[in-house]
């Protein structure tokens, strides 16, 4: 079996040939690459990049995880259209809170940095949410699209609340929009706007800086910020991801189309 053959991670391969990983002296860079499909993400990247994260735990010449992406996409979320040559786990077991990476990021014991190139919205702003610190380019932009796939968000709806408060969360998730870097910033979800030329860079030097920072009394502090940001409605979440509208809103991405349940007269063309 070559590289590139669908099969679960060992050593620093990540599971797909969708995600790279490679070492820079101390510091390990995850970088998704899928331009193809503009990295959208297929379950094995959502497991790899929770590999990746443990696999830098483990490993005492490394000191922390750098995570971008290629061309002008960071991470749209996952891949609705099911495609991907890597599929050795399925969509659904993706789905699972025990496959995708955002709690082992949260728990990293050592520092995670997000260098966010550009598009961030679903799972891909949950990564960068997640992280320690997302350092984002002037070009990055941003949405939570979840409500309009029929998914009942609440790992959204629990951290954005206490990241930019309710009526702010209430604003993303209702309506979707699109916002920029500069709003991110304003707004508390992001650490540091750069120029997009000065990311890669600027990106490591913040991770340096975490990583330079003792340990011990690190995690002490991170797990206080973790308990502020709380528990999720795991449940209700999980029986959403089957239920009918999260059905209608899969056909509806893949028709193109709005989701049946939109008033006729607040249909638009194309895809929500």
């Amino acid at each position: 079996m070559n590289a590139e053959s669908p099969r679960p991670p060992e050593g620093d391969w990540l599971g797909t040939p969708f995600l790279e990983f490679r070492r820079e002296g101390p510091i390990a860079v995850c970088t998704l690459n899928r331009p193809e499909a503009r990295n959208a993400m297929t379950p094995a990247m959502y497991f790899g990049i929770r590999y990746a994260v443990g696999r830098v735990n483990e490993d005492p010449d490394l000191a922390g995880l750098l995570i971008s992406g290629t061309g002008d996409v960071f991470a749209p979320g996952g891949d609705m259209g099911g495609g991907g040559a890597d599929n050795w786990i399925t969509f659904g077991s993706a789905l699972g809170m025990d496959v995708t990476p955002f709690d082992a990021l949260r728990s990293s014991a050592k520092p995670v940095v997000s260098a966010v190139n550009g598009v961030c919205q679903g799972g891909g702003l949950q990564i960068a949410l997640c992280s320690d610190i997302a350092v984002v380019s002037d070009r990055a932009t941003f949405r939570v699209p979840e409500l309009f796939r029929g998914i009942a968000d609440t790992y959204y709806s629990q951290m954005l609340a206490r990241v930019v408060g309710p009526v702010r969360t209430r604003d993303l998730m209702f309506t979707g929009r699109t916002f920029g870097a500069q709003e991110a910033l304003d707004w508390g979800m992001v650490a540091r706007v750069v120029p997009h030329d000065e990311l890669p860079d600027a990106a490591r030097d913040v991770l340096a800086q975490c990583c330079r920072t003792a340990p011990a009394a690190r995690a002490v502090v991170k797990s206080s910020l973790d308990a502020y940001l709380g528990l999720f409605d795991r449940i209700g979440m999980g029986s959403s991801l089957g239920a009918p509208e999260a059905v209608e809103g899969f056909r509806a991405f893949k028709e193109r189309r709005s989701p049946a349940w939109v008033h006729p007269d607040l249909r638009v063309d194309g895809r929500l």
